[in-house]
């Protein structure tokens, strides 16, 4: 039975990133045999990941990284279950290094990025690891990558829950980071009306109409109500026609006008937006599982 010394634990905990017991019981098992023991590691950590796949992400984070002239930037969603694991130092980590690395290898999709390495390892190999060493299912959902047509401007908001890339043409940096606030608290769906789908317009016209025929008015003025009803939805709901946050006697596009500016994109990321949310009581599942440890 060969030796297993602190420094032999260290070199594995270093390789494979996997906590110390974790890698003192594989290295006892492969009877020293630092290669076997990472072996032994992925294929244990790899059980674990394919344990937590099946559960919901719903926390996480936001992550952003943009080039120092402004021109270049990229957005990325990373979740995780709970969110005391949106905390943990090596998931803020590794979406700080997802982030520079959509920046900087423009990846076609999630795909694509989860088949890329940092140092020598692919993302999905990392995922794995830290899905091993955290015990919680982390998912990459979605990124955008900007070139921008004049400056980008970024705004993250509550603990990295909510997420704002947008790309300023003319203007100045204080007002870019207005924007931004204002499109993190105000969530248009849209730039304008164009960008608003056809199926959410005709659910709120339908919406409209119903409320609008219980007015009991002519079938003219219920049209003219209906109209009109559509057109707030979209002023709410649009950015350039939403009263902008800091003056809301002038609309962002009366805003952007009175400067000399315009807004080549923007992307508003809110986490966990549309997934389901776990609804198990994390501190009981914390003691079941330290009651099944001892058993």
């Amino acid at each position: 039975m060969a030796e297993i010394t602190a420094s032999m634990v260290k070199e594995l905990r270093d390789r494979t990133d996997a906590p110390m017991m974790d890698c003192k019981k594989a290295l006892g098992e492969a009877d020293g045999d630092m290669a076997r023991a990472e072996e032994l590691l992925r294929v244990k950590f790899g059980s674990k990941a394919s344990k937590a796949a099946g559960r919901i992400a719903a926390e996480g984070v936001v992550g952003m990284h943009i080039s120092a002239d402004g021109k270049l930037g990229a957005m990325i969603e990373v979740n995780c279950e709970t969110d005391f694991v949106a905390k943990n130092d090596d998931f803020l980590a590794l979406t700080k290094s997802l982030a520079e690395l959509v920046a900087n290898n423009n990846p076609a999709d999630v795909a694509a990025l989860s088949a890329m390495t940092i140092d020598g390892k692919t993302v999905e190999e990392i995922r794995t690891q830290l899905v091993g060493k955290i015990g919680e299912n982390l998912s990459l959902r979605r990124f955008v990558r900007i070139e921008a047509k004049g400056k980008l401007a970024s705004y993250v908001h509550g603990g990295s829950k909510i997420g704002v890339l947008v790309d300023v043409v003319g203007g100045d940096d204080a007002f870019a980071k207005d924007l931004a606030m204002h499109i993190a608290a105000s969530k248009p769906k849209s730039l304008d009306a164009s960008g608003v789908s056809a199926d959410l317009i005709e659910t709120e016209r339908r919406v409209a109409a119903e409320k609008a025929a219980e007015s009991g008015k002519p079938a003219n003025i219920v049209e003219k109500m209906v109209e009109g009803a559509v057109q707030k939805f979209l002023k709410e709901v649009t950015l350039l026609g939403q009263p902008f946050v800091k003056d809301d006697k002038q609309t962002i596009e009366q805003v952007l006008k009175s400067k000399g500016a315009s807004i080549g994109s923007f992307t508003l990321y809110v986490v966990g937006e549309g997934l389901e949310k776990r609804q198990d009581n994390f501190a009981e599942e914390v003691m079941a599982q330290a009651a099944a440890a001892k058993g």
